[in-house]
């Protein structure tokens, strides 16, 4: 078969299914391909003889006659899950060669279940940022245009899957890093309900927020997926105890009343004022607006509602999120593993100068102010409050779900900016996660989906969030949305 890139998970697991293609082939296409496009920084590493072994086992499975819809596809990690037989940096210099002696929970699923692990995937240092800029390594381009940012922190994934480099990879949210990139890159990503997907060998930014999830083409791929990397993890103490639905399988299943032309009908998707505030830009406003009347085409109903709280959003998540990392990244300080400093004079002078080269500005400054907020004196000026104001934002939330089953709006303020436009402000860059932090502080599942293009072309991307462990419902949506619009099967050009 030719251009084989061009596929997706689940056309790619047809194809391997009915023997019109080996996984080897694949991986081989694929392996090619991101060599032939190391311009971007998506990846960190790869490893070809691992991953024609495990597409050479694959093969094997098939010939035996197993048969399931990922077996034998590649996909990539995003560097931030730890993996036995690739390094793990989590884009820092602190873990510069790191190597784990297990896989994530993540990991280890997606392989049991016949996929084929290309390699390592670009991000943001230790998950923190907005644009994959804080990478110690290289910034990551994004493939619409290689002079802007491809969002962040799961940046690499994004650019990754939306330059067909790989059908699908793995992503991590905190306060929007799945769905901002997807909506930067014209690509499809769900941030799972927090407790769906373990979080075991995950490297930590803030415990209470961050959430694995895939990122991929569709719905469809998101679907299956999803189906293999969520379940309850005895290994993680905030993984939930909730059945694994058939995410995949309950995609095309009709909704009560609904109809072939109207697949979403008495679906009813809130929109928050406050998510179309007057500081929109205009193009982005324009394209969610004409997705938004896709789906009432599909059927579903749009209903007026308010999220008050969203602007505390970013003081809550930028006083709860540094002081949970500065708490997480105290393990690193150069005597059990990764970076130390090669000359000190005692303890103390080791602990500051380990972590003062291993460490990124942005990383240092979220530290610092995560040590100041829990500091004597502050910790109920600062932190106490902001969990206050966290409890009031779910709850917000949960007064929508009483008029509405989706939330929707955009992902973003804008589309992708330009590498180094924000590098010199950071709190600029805090505040394009307007619309994506209050899900996240809440543990709502949401997702990005292709829905439209901005300015000079660019991918503008529609934020659907729905309630607690109700991603059967964001996928069902999406897939409609998918099945009526093509925005999830256009390419950057070249690519």
């Amino acid at each position: 078969m030719k251009d084989l890139h061009t596929l997706g998970v689940a056309e790619l697991g047809r194809a391997l299914d009915a023997g019109q293609v080996s996984s080897t082939e694949v991986t081989k296409h694929l392996l090619a391909r991101v060599a032939s496009h190391e311009h971007l920084g998506a990846f960190l590493c790869t490893d070809t003889d691992l991953a024609l072994e495990q597409a050479a086992a694959a093969d094997a499975r098939i010939a035996a006659g197993e048969r399931s819809p990922l077996l034998g596809v590649p996909l990539a990690h995003k560097d931030i899950f730890v993996t036995e037989g690739l390094p793990t940096t989590a884009g820092s210099r602190m873990l510069a060669g790191y190597r784990s002696p297990f896989d994530a929970t993540v990991v280890r699923q997606l392989g049991d279940a016949g996929m084929v692990t290309l390699g390592k995937l670009n991000c943001d240092e230790f998950a923190m940022g907005s644009g994959n800029e804080n990478s110690a390594f290289a910034p990551v381009k994004n493939p619409w245009d290689t002079s802007r940012v491809p969002g962040g922190s799961s940046g690499g994934s994004a650019a990754a899957v939306a330059a067909r480099l790989v059908p699908a990879a793995t992503g991590t949210d905190t306060g929007g890093s799945i769905r901002q990139p997807a909506s930067f890159t014209g690509i499809t990503g769900i941030k799972p309900t927090y407790g769906r997907v373990s979080r075991y060998g995950m490297i930590a930014f803030a415990s209470s927020l961050d959430q694995a999830g895939p990122m991929a083409r569709s719905a469809e791929d998101c679907a299956l997926l999803l189906d293999a990397m969520s379940g309850f993890d005895p290994r993680d103490s905030t993984s939930a105890e909730q059945a694994r639905p058939a995410f995949a399988k309950a995609l095309a299943a009709p909704r009560d009343g609904a109809t072939a032309g109207q697949p979403l009908k008495g679906l009813r998707i809130g929109l928050p004022a406050e998510f179309f505030p007057a500081a929109l830009a205009a193009d982005v406003n324009g394209a969610v607006r004409a997705a938004l009347a896709e789906l009432e085409k599909l059927g579903a109903t749009l209903v007026d509602v308010s999220l008050p709280r969203t602007e505390l959003s970013i003081p809550v998540y930028y006083i709860i999120a540094p002081a949970e990392a500065s708490s997480n990244l105290s393990r690193f300080d150069g005597v059990r593993y990764g970076h130390r400093a090669r000359q000190y004079t005692d303890l103390i002078d080791m602990y500051k100068k380990t972590r003062a080269e291993g460490f990124g500005d942005e990383v240092k400054r979220r530290i610092m102010i995560g040590t100041y907020v829990l500091s004597h004196g502050y910790y109920d000026a600062y932190y106490l409050q902001a969990q206050k104001l966290r409890r009031m934002i779910a709850d917000d939330f949960q007064a929508c779900f009483q008029q509405c089953d989706l939330i929707a709006g955009p992902v973003a303020p804008t589309v992708a900016w330009k590498l180094g436009e924000k590098s010199a402000d950071p709190v600029a860059t805090y505040l394009a996660d307007i619309f994506t932090l209050p899900a996240s502080l809440a543990g709502l599942p949401g997702m990005s989906l292709p829905a439209g293009q901005g300015e000079s072309g660019m991918p503008v991307g529609l934020q659907l969030i729905g309630n607690y462990f109700q991603e059967g419902a964001l996928l069902h949506a999406a897939h409609a949305f998918q099945q009526a619009t093509d925005w999830h099967a256009r390419t950057p050009t070249g690519y």
